[in-house]
């Protein structure tokens, strides 16, 4: 045996298996990658938001067609298909894989299959109906979809919060101004204040309506505005919704017809072309919706690239059809470059330089968006989410493109990179924390408004957002006694749980808050026995999976469900073996044991099979299924371990 016992022979038999396993699935993978890259260098990935998008898609085009020959009932037939196959066994839709019943996804599904021509005493129609009338009826779905239901005739508007449109003409200075809100509740906003001035109605060809949703009559139903928060706040801005919807017919025409004309301009400034308004499809639908109120003819050219924008979203295959909630190209071009790197392409590679090139072009360099009211003369230089979306950029896109420049571009985008280091610095908010589209958005107050039920109307400070921006300055070279960077560090150490997680924003939930804090501690030089990162090593190894993975629920979200999980799934546990390797806990038994679940998981070509959500448009609210997450993540982790255990390092020196 050459000098070695039975047992040590055996061990090394198995290090040399599992060499082989890395090289050849890392190898198998990357490849698969390449291949699904766009002629142009960018890679694009489906992403996929709950029934309520696809459903959505329906009523618009039931809400602008003139007649029925204008309803493309071979798609319309594609999309029935869909929703019906993500139906939950309670009957009802939920908000992501599996998950619990949601009354607001489930009317506006069962009123698309209903507009489509399904029989509502069809089985899956008639489950739903029951399980939304179990539940209290329509009248207890959110605001956003009592709106959609008063432009179609089902509700009065009264059961809708007051917005009047002459919102648009407050000052900055009043506690309700847009700049305190969201980019997407901005966005969003805007095209519905004119929708609720104007109440238009569905024209609805086929006279479509979901009476039988309701308990209690529509006419007689007076328990719809309800204080969200329970807090006495919540109770104080009902009072002022029945004050303002007193007032509201009272307001002088003029005035109306000014803030109707303020609020076209801020939509018209911002279309992107067939990009959509803020390449969001919410915004987007609402923007279409009230062009076709205003009396756009439909050749004109904002109503048609509107209209054009939402076709974009679609998804179509054989059989079944669904609208994606927006495009990604951005963050998944910058993530599969980064790992393809990881991976062993070479930066100098064509595949790697090509993305380079495609990313660099896509850095918003000349248009102050919105973000720029919260910092006035910050130079631009971030990067969208999307193909276009010019006014606004958001920081951790631009972190992460700014990252996979740097690791890629062989110096050749120094100015690039430059004005996003400059950018991302200046948009780092007082408390230390960077939100996503704007500094300093934290008028918690606001939340509290009737409108506000949904709970996303502000863009805060987070703990990824963060992390990722502190680990972005550290790989460019910033130390860790940088102002920007030792107020982000400090940030991080207080938003710490007190189980030793962190928070995940934009990933499914605590697994990702975890890699991306852990991933910037590393890139940061912090201590790796420091007691805040034993504490997260602790709490990861503790959240390991009997089959080696790691998985975590959407309804981790909602209080007091933070431990659950369904199922192990290969983004997650990436997140995690990325996480514990940042810890420098490469040789761990932990680490190797989700490595060998990632070899053992069922792969076709770049992608691990997982049908699970693992992030999040906004927590409790709207859920996202990456595809593209199953193709990166898994084997950027695999290849961090197989570079750290054969090299001289137990960390990587980026920041990711």
């Amino acid at each position: 045996m050459h000098g070695y016992t039975l047992t040590e022979a055996a061990d090394l038999e198995s290090v040399r298996s599992l060499d082989v396993e890395l090289d050849t699935a890392i190898e198998d993978a990357r490849r698969a990658l390449k291949n699904l890259q766009a002629e142009d260098g960018h890679w694009v990935f489906e992403l996929e938001a709950d029934a309520t998008i696809s459903a959505e898609y329906v009523l618009l085009r039931h809400f602008v067609a003139e007649s029925e020959d204008e309803i493309d009932t071979e798609l319309e037939g594609k999309i029935a298909a869909y929703l019906r196959s993500v139906q939950g066994a309670h009957g009802g839709w939920p908000l992501f894989y599996e998950g619990d019943f949601d009354v607001s996804a489930t009317v506006k599904a069962y009123y698309a299959l209903k507009l489509i021509g399904d029989d509502p005493h069809a089985p899956h129609m008639k489950r739903a109906r029951e399980a939304v009338l179990a539940h209290g009826g329509a009248a207890k779905a959110n605001v956003f979809t009592r709106i959609t239901l008063a432009l179609f005739g089902q509700v009065p508007w009264r059961t809708v919060p007051v917005m009047p449109v002459e919102i648009m003409l407050f000052p900055r200075w009043f506690p309700f101004h847009l700049s305190k809100v969201s980019y997407w509740s901005r966005i969003v906003i805007v095209p519905l204040l004119i929708l609720m001035a104007l109440k238009p109605q569905a024209r609805n060809p086929r006279g479509v309506g979901i009476e039988e949703l309701f308990v209690t009559a529509p006419d007689e139903e007076r328990r719809c505005l309800v204080n969200a928060t329970g807090k006495p706040l919540g109770s104080l801005f009902l009072a002022l919704d029945r004050v303002v919807r007193v007032c509201e017919p009272l307001f002088p025409s003029g005035l109306r017809r000014r803030a109707i004309e303020k609020a076209v301009a801020f939509i018209t400034e911002r279309l992107n072309g067939e990009d959509g308004l803020g390449g969001i499809f919410p915004a987007m639908a609402n923007t279409v919706i009230a062009f076709d109120a205003l009396g756009y003819a439909k050749d004109h050219p904002d109503f048609a690239s509107a209209k054009e924008s939402i076709e974009k979203l679609l998804v179509v295959d054989a059989d079944k059809a669904y609208c994606q909630p927006c495009l990604s190209p951005v963050w998944d071009t910058a993530l599969a470059a980064y790992t393809l790197m990881e991976a062993g392409e070479p930066r100098d590679s064509e595949p790697v330089q090509e993305a380079m090139d495609w990313l660099a072009e896509a850095q918003i360099l000349d248009v102050e968006g919105d973000w720029a009211q919260s910092r006035p003369g910050l130079r631009p230089g971030g990067w969208p989410f999307q193909y276009r979306n010019d006014h606004y950029p958001d920081v951790d896109d631009t972190a992460v493109a700014v990252m996979a420049l740097d690791r890629g571009g062989n110096g050749r985008y120094r100015e690039a990179v430059a004005r996003a280091r400059e950018w991302v610095i200046g948009m780092q908010s007082e408390n230390g924390g960077w939100g996503s589209y704007d500094a300093d958005n934290t008028y918690d107050y606001l939340n509290h408004i009737p409108f506000a039920d949904h709970g996303a109307l502000l863009d805060p400070p987070t703990a990824d957002v963060t992390a990722r921006c502190v680990s972005t300055l550290c790989q460019l070279g910033l130390s860790r006694e940088h102002p920007a960077v030792a107020r982000g560090l400090e940030y991080l150490r207080r938003e710490q749980e007190s189980d030793g997680s962190w928070f995940g924003r934009w990933g499914t939930n605590y697994i990702y808050g975890a890699w991306s804090v852990l991933s910037a501690f590393n890139a940061a030089g912090e201590d790796l026995e420091a007691p805040h990162i034993r504490r997260a090593v602790e709490w990861l190894e503790s959240r390991q999976r009997e089959d080696g993975g790691w998985g975590e629920d959407g309804a981790t979200y909602w209080p007091k469900r933070g431990d659950e999980a369904k199922e192990s799934t290969p983004s997650q546990t990436a997140w995690a073996l990325l996480a514990l390797i940042a810890a420098g806990e490469v040789d761990s038994d932990a680490v190797t044991r989700g490595i060998r679940f990632l070899l053992d998981a069922p792969r076709t070509g770049a992608k691990w099979e997982e049908k699970w959500f693992t992030a999040v448009g906004f927590p409790r609210v709207l859920y996202l299924r990456y595809h593209g997450y199953s193709a990166y993540f898994p084997i950027w982790a695999l290849a961090r371990y197989r570079n750290l255990t054969r090299g001289n390092s137990p960390t990587s020196k980026y920041g990711m």
